[in-house]
Protein backbone atom coordinates (compact mmCIF):
# COMPACT_ATOMS: atom_id res chain seq x y z
CA UNK A 1 0.00 0.00 0.00
CA UNK A 2 1.47 3.61 -0.84
CA UNK A 3 1.41 6.72 0.73
CA UNK A 4 -1.09 9.54 -0.71
CA UNK A 5 -1.32 12.84 -0.68
CA UNK A 6 -4.89 12.84 0.83
CA UNK A 7 -3.42 10.87 3.77
CA UNK A 8 -0.74 13.29 4.08
CA UNK A 9 -2.85 16.34 4.44
CA UNK A 10 -5.50 14.62 7.00
CA UNK A 11 -2.29 13.55 8.87
CA UNK A 12 -0.90 16.96 9.24
CA UNK A 13 -4.17 18.72 9.67
CA UNK A 14 -4.67 16.46 12.60
CA UNK A 15 -1.00 16.73 14.15
CA UNK A 16 -1.85 20.30 13.95
CA UNK A 17 -5.21 20.91 15.34
CA UNK A 18 -4.71 17.91 18.32
CA UNK A 19 -8.12 16.71 17.43
CA UNK A 20 -9.74 14.46 14.76
CA UNK A 21 -13.17 16.63 14.65
CA UNK A 22 -11.57 20.16 14.75
CA UNK A 23 -9.36 18.66 11.02
CA UNK A 24 -12.59 17.52 9.15
CA UNK A 25 -14.09 20.61 10.09
CA UNK A 26 -11.19 22.50 8.86
CA UNK A 27 -11.28 20.29 5.55
CA UNK A 28 -15.15 20.04 5.27
CA UNK A 29 -14.58 15.97 5.27
CA UNK A 30 -15.98 13.54 7.66
CA UNK A 31 -14.20 12.39 10.80
CA UNK A 32 -14.24 8.43 9.52
CA UNK A 33 -12.63 9.60 6.60
CA UNK A 34 -9.76 11.70 8.39
CA UNK A 35 -9.79 8.42 10.58
CA UNK A 36 -9.70 5.96 8.53
CA UNK A 37 -6.97 7.69 6.08
CA UNK A 38 -4.36 7.95 9.42
CA UNK A 39 -5.05 4.50 10.22
CA UNK A 40 -4.30 3.52 6.85
CA UNK A 41 -0.99 5.58 6.72
CA UNK A 42 -0.05 4.11 9.82
CA UNK A 43 -0.47 0.98 8.61
CA UNK A 44 1.85 1.52 5.48
CA UNK A 45 4.86 3.81 7.78
CA UNK A 46 4.35 0.22 10.53
CA UNK A 47 4.46 2.55 13.69
CA UNK A 48 1.53 4.65 15.54
CA UNK A 49 1.77 7.92 14.76
CA UNK A 50 -0.43 9.26 17.23
CA UNK A 51 -1.22 8.38 20.67
CA UNK A 52 -5.30 8.95 21.10
CA UNK A 53 -7.24 10.51 24.31
CA UNK A 54 -10.29 11.14 25.63
CA UNK A 55 -10.08 14.86 24.11
CA UNK A 56 -7.77 14.22 21.55
CA UNK A 57 -4.78 12.79 19.92
CA UNK A 58 -1.38 13.64 20.05
CA UNK A 59 1.93 12.66 17.97
CA UNK A 60 4.35 9.57 19.09
CA UNK A 61 8.05 10.33 18.60
CA UNK A 62 7.48 8.56 15.48
CA UNK A 63 4.73 10.86 15.05
CA UNK A 64 6.61 14.10 15.13
CA UNK A 65 9.19 12.98 12.78
CA UNK A 66 6.70 11.62 10.02
CA UNK A 67 5.38 15.12 10.59
CA UNK A 68 8.93 16.90 9.04
CA UNK A 69 8.46 14.34 6.21
CA UNK A 70 4.98 15.13 5.60
CA UNK A 71 5.79 18.79 5.30
CA UNK A 72 8.69 18.10 2.94
CA UNK A 73 6.90 15.96 0.70
CA UNK A 74 3.63 18.22 0.28
CA UNK A 75 5.97 21.44 -0.47
CA UNK A 76 7.90 19.30 -2.78
CA UNK A 77 4.33 18.64 -4.53
CA UNK A 78 3.39 21.78 -4.62
CA UNK A 79 6.73 23.01 -6.31
CA UNK A 80 6.53 20.99 -8.67
CA UNK A 81 2.59 20.92 -9.75
CA UNK A 82 2.73 24.98 -9.32
CA UNK A 83 -0.68 26.20 -9.52
CA UNK A 84 -2.23 25.95 -13.20
CA UNK A 85 -1.21 28.88 -15.51
CA UNK A 86 0.83 30.26 -12.75
CA UNK A 87 3.79 32.31 -14.45
CA UNK A 88 6.95 33.18 -12.40
CA UNK A 89 7.23 36.04 -14.60
CA UNK A 90 4.72 38.13 -12.81
CA UNK A 91 6.23 40.78 -11.40
CA UNK A 92 5.10 43.98 -9.69
CA UNK A 93 4.19 45.65 -6.48
CA UNK A 94 0.66 44.59 -4.32
CA UNK A 95 -0.47 46.92 -1.83
CA UNK A 96 -2.26 44.58 0.85
CA UNK A 97 -4.29 45.04 3.57
CA UNK A 98 -5.59 42.97 6.34
CA UNK A 99 -7.07 42.83 9.49
CA UNK A 100 -5.33 41.42 12.74
CA UNK A 101 -7.46 38.45 12.91
CA UNK A 102 -6.56 37.31 9.32
CA UNK A 103 -2.30 38.71 9.83
CA UNK A 104 -2.11 36.27 13.08
CA UNK A 105 -3.67 33.05 11.78
CA UNK A 106 -4.44 32.82 8.14
CA UNK A 107 -2.23 34.83 6.18
CA UNK A 108 2.03 34.10 6.88
CA UNK A 109 1.28 30.82 5.31
CA UNK A 110 -0.28 32.60 2.39
CA UNK A 111 2.20 35.00 1.67
CA UNK A 112 5.04 32.44 1.75
CA UNK A 113 3.56 30.19 -0.66
CA UNK A 114 2.75 33.61 -3.19
CA UNK A 115 6.51 34.52 -2.53
CA UNK A 116 7.70 30.81 -3.69
CA UNK A 117 5.24 31.38 -6.70
CA UNK A 118 6.27 34.34 -7.83
CA UNK A 119 9.76 35.78 -6.40
CA UNK A 120 9.33 38.92 -8.53
CA UNK A 121 5.90 39.76 -7.10
CA UNK A 122 6.49 42.26 -3.84
CA UNK A 123 3.70 42.05 -1.96
CA UNK A 124 3.76 45.02 0.96
CA UNK A 125 1.53 44.41 4.04
CA UNK A 126 -0.75 46.94 6.29
CA UNK A 127 -2.17 45.73 9.26
CA UNK A 128 -5.66 47.45 9.64
CA UNK A 129 -9.13 47.57 10.86
CA UNK A 130 -11.96 47.35 8.56
CA UNK A 131 -12.94 50.52 8.73
CA UNK A 132 -9.51 52.06 8.17
CA UNK A 133 -9.14 48.84 5.24
CA UNK A 134 -12.31 49.79 3.19
CA UNK A 135 -11.50 53.47 3.44
CA UNK A 136 -8.25 53.08 1.82
CA UNK A 137 -9.21 50.55 -0.70
CA UNK A 138 -11.99 53.48 -1.67
CA UNK A 139 -8.94 56.30 -1.80
CA UNK A 140 -6.47 53.37 -3.38
CA UNK A 141 -4.23 53.25 -1.15
CA UNK A 142 -4.15 49.55 -1.42
CA UNK A 143 -4.87 47.21 -4.34
CA UNK A 144 -6.53 44.70 -1.88
CA UNK A 145 -7.13 43.51 1.11
CA UNK A 146 -7.51 40.00 2.53
CA UNK A 147 -10.23 40.46 5.48
CA UNK A 148 -13.02 38.92 7.17
CA UNK A 149 -15.53 39.56 4.52
CA UNK A 150 -18.59 39.07 6.73
CA UNK A 151 -18.18 42.58 8.23
CA UNK A 152 -17.90 44.45 4.56
CA UNK A 153 -20.03 46.45 4.29
CA UNK A 154 -19.11 49.32 2.12
CA UNK A 155 -20.95 48.74 -1.55
CA UNK A 156 -18.11 50.48 -3.43
CA UNK A 157 -16.38 47.37 -2.63
CA UNK A 158 -16.25 43.93 -4.74
CA UNK A 159 -15.79 41.33 -1.92
CA UNK A 160 -14.89 37.48 -2.82
CA UNK A 161 -15.25 34.82 0.03
CA UNK A 162 -13.01 31.79 0.07
CA UNK A 163 -14.03 30.11 2.99
CA UNK A 164 -16.11 30.12 6.43
CA UNK A 165 -14.41 29.32 9.90
CA UNK A 166 -17.18 27.98 11.91
CA UNK A 167 -17.66 29.30 16.09
CA UNK A 168 -17.60 27.12 19.01
CA UNK A 169 -17.85 26.83 22.76
CA UNK A 170 -14.72 26.91 24.18
CA UNK A 171 -14.49 25.25 27.68
CA UNK A 172 -11.49 24.38 29.66
CA UNK A 173 -11.01 20.37 30.40
CA UNK A 174 -13.75 18.82 32.75
CA UNK A 175 -16.25 21.51 32.15
CA UNK A 176 -19.65 19.89 32.93
CA UNK A 177 -21.14 21.08 29.39
CA UNK A 178 -18.58 18.59 27.71
CA UNK A 179 -20.58 15.71 28.80
CA UNK A 180 -24.18 17.45 28.31
CA UNK A 181 -26.32 15.97 24.89
CA UNK A 182 -26.45 19.02 23.32
CA UNK A 183 -25.05 22.81 24.44
CA UNK A 184 -27.65 25.72 23.16
CA UNK A 185 -26.85 29.96 23.74
CA UNK A 186 -29.35 29.78 26.76
CA UNK A 187 -26.82 26.97 29.02
CA UNK A 188 -23.74 29.53 27.92
CA UNK A 189 -25.92 32.90 29.22
CA UNK A 190 -24.93 31.21 32.48
CA UNK A 191 -21.59 31.01 32.09
CA UNK A 192 -19.22 33.55 32.82
CA UNK A 193 -18.36 34.68 29.42
CA UNK A 194 -14.93 36.01 27.69
CA UNK A 195 -15.78 38.59 25.28
CA UNK A 196 -13.09 39.03 22.47
CA UNK A 197 -13.09 42.65 21.20
CA UNK A 198 -10.61 42.45 17.96
CA UNK A 199 -11.79 42.68 14.81
CA UNK A 200 -15.09 43.38 15.47
CA UNK A 201 -15.65 40.05 17.45
CA UNK A 202 -17.86 41.79 20.14
CA UNK A 203 -20.12 43.55 17.59
CA UNK A 204 -20.62 40.29 15.50
CA UNK A 205 -21.61 38.42 18.95
CA UNK A 206 -23.87 40.86 20.05
CA UNK A 207 -25.66 40.19 16.57
CA UNK A 208 -26.32 36.40 16.74
CA UNK A 209 -27.12 37.24 20.51
CA UNK A 210 -29.71 39.45 19.80
CA UNK A 211 -31.39 37.19 18.00
CA UNK A 212 -32.25 35.29 21.23
CA UNK A 213 -33.48 36.27 25.05
CA UNK A 214 -30.37 35.91 26.41
CA UNK A 215 -27.54 37.68 26.84
CA UNK A 216 -23.85 36.35 27.62
CA UNK A 217 -23.23 37.16 31.80
CA UNK A 218 -19.51 39.11 30.25
CA UNK A 219 -16.71 39.56 32.82
CA UNK A 220 -13.68 40.41 30.61
CA UNK A 221 -13.59 42.21 27.48
CA UNK A 222 -9.85 42.03 26.00
CA UNK A 223 -8.51 42.35 22.33
CA UNK A 224 -5.76 39.19 22.99
CA UNK A 225 -6.92 36.27 21.70
CA UNK A 226 -4.43 34.69 23.83
CA UNK A 227 -6.05 36.17 27.05
CA UNK A 228 -9.00 34.81 26.06
CA UNK A 229 -7.16 31.15 25.86
CA UNK A 230 -5.73 31.08 29.09
CA UNK A 231 -8.75 32.54 31.07
CA UNK A 232 -11.01 29.80 29.34
CA UNK A 233 -8.05 27.31 30.20
CA UNK A 234 -7.90 28.38 33.56
CA UNK A 235 -11.76 27.27 34.12
CA UNK A 236 -12.65 31.85 34.64
CA UNK A 237 -14.83 31.70 31.51
CA UNK A 238 -16.36 30.57 28.72
CA UNK A 239 -15.94 32.36 25.16
CA UNK A 240 -17.33 31.62 21.39
CA UNK A 241 -15.10 31.73 18.69
CA UNK A 242 -13.89 30.11 15.67
CA UNK A 243 -11.92 27.33 14.81
CA UNK A 244 -9.17 29.47 12.50
CA UNK A 245 -7.89 30.83 16.48
CA UNK A 246 -8.55 27.78 18.29
CA UNK A 247 -5.32 25.93 19.49
CA UNK A 248 -5.76 22.91 22.12
CA UNK A 249 -3.93 24.38 24.48
CA UNK A 250 -2.93 27.50 26.21
CA UNK A 251 0.45 29.35 26.83
CA UNK A 252 0.24 27.66 30.70
CA UNK A 253 -0.33 24.03 28.98
CA UNK A 254 -3.99 23.91 29.77
CA UNK A 255 -6.31 21.84 27.42
CA UNK A 256 -9.00 24.03 26.31
CA UNK A 257 -12.18 21.30 24.82
CA UNK A 258 -14.93 22.70 21.53
CA UNK A 259 -18.61 22.20 21.81
CA UNK A 260 -20.49 22.71 18.50
CA UNK A 261 -23.69 24.58 20.14
CA UNK A 262 -27.22 23.91 19.04
CA UNK A 263 -28.21 26.92 18.36
CA UNK A 264 -27.32 28.52 14.81
CA UNK A 265 -23.82 30.58 15.00
CA UNK A 266 -22.76 32.35 11.62
CA UNK A 267 -19.00 31.46 10.77
CA UNK A 268 -16.37 33.61 10.58
CA UNK A 269 -15.80 34.41 6.68
CA UNK A 270 -12.62 35.00 5.05
CA UNK A 271 -11.85 36.81 1.46
CA UNK A 272 -10.57 39.13 -0.77
CA UNK A 273 -11.55 42.89 -1.19
CA UNK A 274 -10.69 45.68 -3.61
CA UNK A 275 -12.45 48.57 -5.23
CA UNK A 276 -15.71 47.84 -7.25
CA UNK A 277 -14.49 48.47 -11.09
CA UNK A 278 -11.03 48.93 -10.21
CA UNK A 279 -8.87 47.95 -13.38
CA UNK A 280 -7.36 44.65 -11.92
CA UNK A 281 -3.61 44.38 -12.31
CA UNK A 282 -1.74 41.46 -12.74
CA UNK A 283 -0.44 40.98 -9.38
CA UNK A 284 -4.05 41.28 -8.03
CA UNK A 285 -5.26 38.92 -10.87
CA UNK A 286 -2.57 36.32 -9.46
CA UNK A 287 -3.35 36.54 -6.18
CA UNK A 288 -7.06 36.25 -6.56
CA UNK A 289 -6.21 33.15 -8.98
CA UNK A 290 -3.94 32.07 -5.79
CA UNK A 291 -6.46 31.82 -3.60
CA UNK A 292 -9.08 30.90 -5.60
CA UNK A 293 -7.28 27.71 -6.47
CA UNK A 294 -6.55 26.80 -2.84
CA UNK A 295 -9.93 26.43 -1.80
CA UNK A 296 -11.29 25.33 -4.66
CA UNK A 297 -8.83 22.58 -4.92
CA UNK A 298 -9.32 22.09 -0.76
CA UNK A 299 -12.97 21.67 -1.39
CA UNK A 300 -12.86 19.71 -4.24
CA UNK A 301 -10.22 17.40 -2.63
CA UNK A 302 -12.69 17.36 0.09
CA UNK A 303 -15.52 16.04 -2.07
Amino acid sequence: MSVTLRQLKYFIAAAELGQISQAAIQLAISQSAITSAIRELEETVGTALFLRGAHGVTLTHSGRTFLNHAYNILSSVDEALRMPGAAEEVSGRLLLAASYTVIGYFLPYHLQRLSQLYPRLDIQLHELNRSAIEEGLIANRYDMAVLLTSNVANPDLAVEHFFGSPRRLWLPARHPLLAADAVTLEDVSREPFIMLTVDEAAYTALRYWNETPFKPDVRLRTSSVEAVRSMVANGSGVALLSDMVYRPWSLEGRRIETVQLKDPIPPMNVGLAWRRGAEISPAMQVVRDYFRHAYTAQRGGAG
